[in-house]
This record gives structure tokens, sequence and C-alpha cells, in this order.
């Protein structure tokens, strides 16, 4: 792939402007498109030229028209959360320069099956993309997928190129044919994924209640979006988790939704020593497996529970 050498980039869904202050930084003139009102000040707050709007067709056009095409448009982790796809790729067009590249990285449908990770699917996401449905839903807004990248970031991700026009990679085709060979074109690789999401929830169920009957202690790490969806699905209440634990002060004091576990503070683990820690955003695991290190002082040991059951 050529290297992008933009004169203006947009990002949408751009938050508090993590990404593009680093564009500002090297002179690059950029505007950030986040609905959000506070985030948007707080992007505005670096530095970061920020309009407050979702987007929409018109939108794109606006800002267009106002500044220009831009050479690179960026959506990173938002593609999944639009309800009308259509329309947002549709401003998505209207942004970009007729010879320039929108960027889009969203979770992979293919990695989410194969490896049983259910707990994702929670409200916030409308769609879960294959290669081939964002092909079809890019083409739908007026853009052509012309490559492909695989990422690890939320346990399997897709970085997607797509241009006005143009033709797919080799890259393109190659993700196609292993989506098509694990069965994910038609219904037949998601005909077992219902009993492998059952067998997370009884293997990780018959481990909890197995350690509260031997009088071990299990406390959780993290309480994320995708670690509520896995706590609500199991019935897992604080008979069998005492609580779990979270680097965000504002979770500090509160409760995980619907079960009502208790959230402390991370250094409540290294004073009560528990058996056994239960980590949440199990997608972390190789940062976490090395944050949590000191657990085996005591001889507590770390649990994951997807893609299956491990006691480490």
């Amino acid at each position: 792939m050529e290297r992008l050498k933009p004169s203006f980039v947009v990002e949408v869904a751009s938050n508090d402007g993590y990404l593009l202050q680093h564009v500002v930084e090297r002179g690059i003139r950029c505007l950030g498109i986040e609905p959000s009102a506070n985030v948007g000040q707080a992007a505005r707050d670096k530095g970061v030229p920020t309009l407050t709007a979702f987007l929409t067709p018109e939108t794109g056009a606006e800002v267009r028209a106002g500044n220009g095409p831009a050479d690179l448009v960026v959506a990173n982790n938002v593609y999944a959360h639009i309800p009308d796809v259509i329309g947002f790729t549709e401003g998505l067009r209207a942004l970009v320069a007729d010879d320039g590249w929108v960027s889009i990285e969203v979770q992979h449908l293919l990695t989410l099956v194969e490896l049983n990770q259910y707990d994702t699917i929670y409200h916030e996401h409308f769609q879960y993309y294959t290669v081939a449905s964002a092909q079809r839903a890019l083409a739908a807004g007026g853009l052509t997928l012309v490559d492909v990248e695989l990422l690890p970031t939320h346990g399997g991700s897709i970085r997607l190129w797509a241009r006005p026009s143009g033709s797919p990679s080799q890259r393109v085709r190659d993700v196609l044919a292993r989506e098509k060979a694990a069965g994910l074109h038609d219904l037949s690789g998601y005909a077992g994924f219902a009993d492998r999401v059952a067998k997370v929830r009884r293997d990780l169920l018959r481990f909890l209640i197995d350690a509260a009957d031997a009088g071990k202690t299990v406390v959780g790490y993290g309480a994320p979006g995708k670690g509520n969806t896995l706590l609500n699905h199991c019935g897992i209440r604080p008979d069998l988790l005492a609580y779990t634990v979270d680097r965000n002060p504002y979770k500090h004091g509160r409760f995980t939704p619907g079960t009502r576990i208790p959230i402390a503070e991370p250094e409540r683990i290294a004073r009560d020593r528990p058996d056994y820690v239960l980590v949440l955003p199990w997608n972390l695991r190789d940062e976490l497996t090395a944050q949590l290190s000191y657990v085996h002082e005591w001889g507590g040991r770390l649990v994951f529970p997807i893609p299956h059951l491990e006691v480490v």
C-alpha cells in the first residue's frame, strides 16, 4: 500500500482527541467529528479542532464544503455502533477526496465466533463484521474495500482500507477465503456457536461453585462492558465472586450492572490475598498476566474464562 502523506485528516468519533493530537503536533491540518459535547470540548482544550456532530451525508458534505476534501478519514471502533450504517458510510464518502483513503477499525466476527468471544456482544454494537459484510456495507455507501489488516486489538480486529474506487488486494481475497472456509458467508459457521457459549457458562459456574464449596476466595479483575455481559449471562452474584477491582477510580464504590458485584480499587487484591482472580478483560491477557504476577506470591492463581476456562 502506498505511503500516506495527507494534508487534511478527519477522524470520525474522535473522542477527546487522543489520536488527532499527534496529527496536530506534526503540523497536519485536521478535524475531529465527535457527537459528545463534553468529550469534544476536552479535545478542543488540547488544541484539536473538533466539530460536535454525528456523521451523516449532510454533515460530511458541509465539512467538505468548508474545509475541502480529506486525504485521510479515520473511524476507529465506531463502525459497529451505527444504526444507519449506509448513511454513515455515505458520510465517509462525502468527506474523503476522490483519491483519498478511509481507514476503519472494527472487531472481526471471525475471531468472535472461533474464540467464543460472545461477551463482546452488547448494547453498543449494532453490527458484527466479517470482511465480506463490511465490503458490502462500504459499497452501499459508495466506497470500495481495497485492503485489510488483521489486528490483535479487542481479541481480533480488522483495519479496513477503502477508497472511492479501486480493486481489492490479495490480503482482502485471502481473508475472504478464510471466512468462507469457516462457514461465515452462510449459516453453517454459526451453527455450533450457541452450544460453545453454553459450555463457557457451565464451565465457569462449575469452577466458581466448586471453589465456594471448598472455601476458596474468588475475586475479579476489571469491570469492562464485556465483563457485564459474561457476569449477567452466567448469573454470577457476590456469593460466587466477592468483588471485582478496576483501575478507573470513577467505578470504585459502585456495582456491576445487574449482578451487583462491588467494584473496588486494585490494591485490595494484595491486601486480601484471594485464592483466585477472575480476569474479565481477557483480551488484555498478556498485559494483565504481567501486572498480576504478584498474585502468585501467596499461591493465588489467575482464571481466564474465554475462549475456554483456564486456570494459570
